[in-house]
């Protein structure tokens, strides 16, 4: 009988972590720190193996980094929807401090790196590695610290995160793209006319959608734009219903809802994972001093810890200056800053960018160092930050 009980526990115990906002950044932080030490330990041969072991016409590290993530930015892609049409970035009032403050946390860092690389034209390939901010990561954070953070702060990063996978997605369609495939691009285009049409004459099974989906997936992985877009392109067409007053009635009918719910915990506690698993790996064999000074490595570093927080507070503080817009409620100076220096946690999206940007795993491993440099000191001045600055606030929001 105790032993039913204890496993009863066990399995409630598990279903609340899983179910607790913060638990995808902390199960990322876990496989990051699990990649770091296989890559610097007798396992490492074993690691890089596995990684380039061919699977029918892709290595295992493309089917992670290709197929695998465009579930991932299929999730990004319905998220950005729901928001957009139903959720905190609905109007353009609720748009205008988070979009701001998400294009100068791209605009400064992206500055941070071009200025440090600006004279060597291989290197440049990589400036908007630090553009990207870390939405698992970084509200993984910020939920530790509980009700030393107002809600409406919480609301105000996951936001400006969102608009910021946006402007990654956008990048990465514009300024990552190899040579195209018209054919295979003609006919990813008419496969994309076929998704909206479904969405036209209210096909509500998901079925059709994931099928034609697909197929459009094998035609942008054959056109030269990057694979994994057409997720996003996917969950566009998803139909979302919206009556006013009964949210509830469209989470249980809606196909948006339903497959955003059904992707939520797949996504955040097995493809993300295993991405960052595969990608976060880097060995530190042979590391000397003058690499952490390197203009490549320094230009993620400094891209992320000090352009996100100049970027992001910046922009908020002229806003609220100039009145045009108000500090997100119940929210202070000091825990702006320390929510800012968060925004400089990149680890998953500018992992991506950095493996499209180089090719050289010589490269790739600055590139991560870099990364993991200012994403591990971003969201240690960040949570520090909000611990000092926050005030401990009642569960309807207000300060004590």
């Amino acid at each position: 009988m105790s032993s039913i009980l204890t496993k009863g526990r066990i399995q409630s115990s598990l279903r609340r972590f899983l179910d607790h906002e913060a638990a995808g950044g902390l199960v990322l932080m876990v496989v990051a720190a699990l990649a770091l030490i296989t890559a610097n330990s007798p396992l490492a041969g074993a690691y890089a193996e596995a990684l380039h072991l061919e699977i029918g016409p892709l290595s295992l590290q493309h089917w992670i980094n290709d197929a695998l993530m465009a579930v991932f930015f299929l999730l990004v892609g319905l998220e950005i929807k729901r928001e957009m049409l139903d959720g905190q970035l609905s109007s353009w009032s609720r748009r205008l401090l988070p979009g701001a403050a998400a294009a100068g946390g791209m605009l400064v860092p992206a500055l941070f790196y071009i200025s440090l690389n600006g004279s060597n034209p291989a290197a440049l390939k990589g400036w908007a590695i630090p553009t990207a901010t870390d939405i698992a990561f970084a509200l993984g954070v910020i939920s530790l610290l509980g009700r030393r953070v107002p809600a409406s702060l919480k609301i105000f990063l996951a936001a400006l995160a969102i608009i910021d996978d946006l402007g990654a997605v956008v990048i990465i369609a514009l300024f990552y793209t190899a040579h195209l495939n018209l054919l295979a691009l003609g006919g990813a285009a008419l496969v994309l006319i076929g998704l909206f049409a479904l969405n036209r004459l209210k096909v509500k099974a998901l079925l059709p959608y994931l099928a034609l989906g697909l197929l459009l997936w094998i035609l942008v992985f054959a056109s030269g734009i990057h694979a994994t877009l057409a997720g996003v392109m996917l969950a566009l067409t998803i139909p979302l219903k919206v009556t006013p007053g009964k949210p509830e009635a469209d989470h249980a009918h809606s196909p948006l809802h339903r497959l955003e719910h059904w992707l939520h915990k797949p996504v955040a506690f097995l493809i993300v994972p295993i991405f960052g698993f595969a990608n976060a790996g880097v060995s530190f064999a042979g590391v000397s001093a003058a690499l952490f000074s390197e203009p490549l490595t320094m230009g993620v570093a400094s891209g992320l810890l000090l352009g996100k927080l100049i970027g992001v507070s910046g922009v908020v503080f002229l806003l609220v200056k100039l009145g045009l817009a108000d500090l997100p409620a119940q929210a202070s100076w000091g825990q702006m800053i320390g929510t800012a220096f968060l925004c400089g946690i990149g680890f998953t999206m500018s992992l991506f960018i950095g493996l499209l940007a180089f090719d050289e795993p010589a490269v790739q491993d600055h590139v991560k160092i870099g990364i993991l440099l200012g994403s591990l000191a971003a969201g240690l001045l960040g949570a520090l930050c909000l611990a000092l600055s926050g005030r401990r606030t009642r569960s309807d929001g207000t300060a004590r």
